[in-house]
């Protein structure tokens, strides 16, 4: 079932696919091998009994392989965690390994040297403060100077645009219901800008001022004039002084004092010998010492 010279002369005579020549060497891209080298001793493929070392996530692990364990290929290696510290590390190989090959156990250490020094090496460049060189791409710099000198000239050419299409409007060159351009949206624009400036002076002349002004003595003369045709009237005011007191309405108190003195007014021209005018009665109200009230009626 497993022929470790067999593998070997396949791999090695016909094609291995880890196998790469160059013109000194020929290595092996394989990554359990120990070496790196394309040889007998150190092909993980034609050994059956084999071990090396990996690391995964900064840890450095012990990987051996029996021939006990070839007919399962998911538990064909076993693996051993190494700790951080180089000579506990060569012990544990000691340990796991002490019934192995010498040649195989001195390549283990030297992997375990190697990559350890590898580590302190990666720790040391870390901590250095470094320039970091950002490659700079030299056709997309200059595509994009092209296009930031073009989007400029646009932006120059449209203000211009603008800026003539405003003067024009101004001195009156284009006719509002006319149609000069299909591309007319710079146009509408300038429009939209000159209507909504009219409108600002609209609102701003059509403001409400408030002015102050001195008090209108219109209505006490209308009263006085009112009073004086109420005077003039032979009307007999009967309920003056009475303890029901009527409704007071001033518009219809006013016209009927217009109007009785008009009337008034007129009967005296019309009659020059008419009676004299009847004095207004006043109800006057006394009471004497039995507590009894007596009211009389004066002209």
């Amino acid at each position: 079932m497993q022929h470790d010279e067999v593998i070997w002369q396949v791999i090695r005579h016909n094609h291995c696919s880890y196998m790469s020549k160059i013109e000194t060497k020929i290595f092996c891209r394989n990554p359990y091998n120990v070496t790196g080298l394309c040889n007998r001793s150190s092909c993980p493929l034609a050994n059956s009994r084999y071990a090396t070392i990996r690391e995964d996530k900064g840890v450095f692990y012990l990987y051996m392989k029996t021939i006990e364990r070839a007919h399962m290929p998911n538990k064909l290696w076993e693996r051993v965690k190494l700790p951080r510290n180089y000579e506990k590390a060569l012990e544990v190989i000691d340990k796991h390994m002490i019934y192995w090959p010498k040649l195989l156990i001195h390549k283990i250490k030297q992997r375990l040297t190697k990559m350890t020094q590898m580590r302190i090496r990666m720790r040391k460049i870390a901590l250095k403060t470094r320039e970091k060189l950002i490659p700079v791409p030299r056709k997309e710099t200059k595509r994009e100077a092209r296009r930031e000198e073009k989007a400029l000239r646009a932006a120059v050419l449209e203000k211009g645009i603008e800026n003539e299409l405003t003067e024009r409007l101004k001195r009156g060159v284009y006719d509002p219901s006319g149609i000069y351009n299909d591309d007319f949206k710079l146009f509408d624009k300038v429009l939209q800008g000159l209507e909504e400036k009219e409108k600002e002076e609209e609102e701003e002349e059509e403001e409400a001022e408030i002015e102050f002004v001195e008090g209108d003595d219109l209505l006490e003369e209308d009263y006085d004039i009112e009073d004086f045709g109420d005077l003039q009237s032979g009307k007999d005011d009967d309920t003056v002084g009475t303890d029901d007191e009527e409704e007071y309405h001033p518009a219809s108190h006013k016209r009927k004092g217009r109007d009785s003195g008009l009337s008034h007014g007129k009967l005296g021209k019309d009659e020059p010998g008419s009676k004299s005018k009847k004095k207004a009665k006043v109800l006057v109200e006394v009471e004497h010492e039995g507590g009894s009230k007596r009211r009389t009626t004066m002209h």
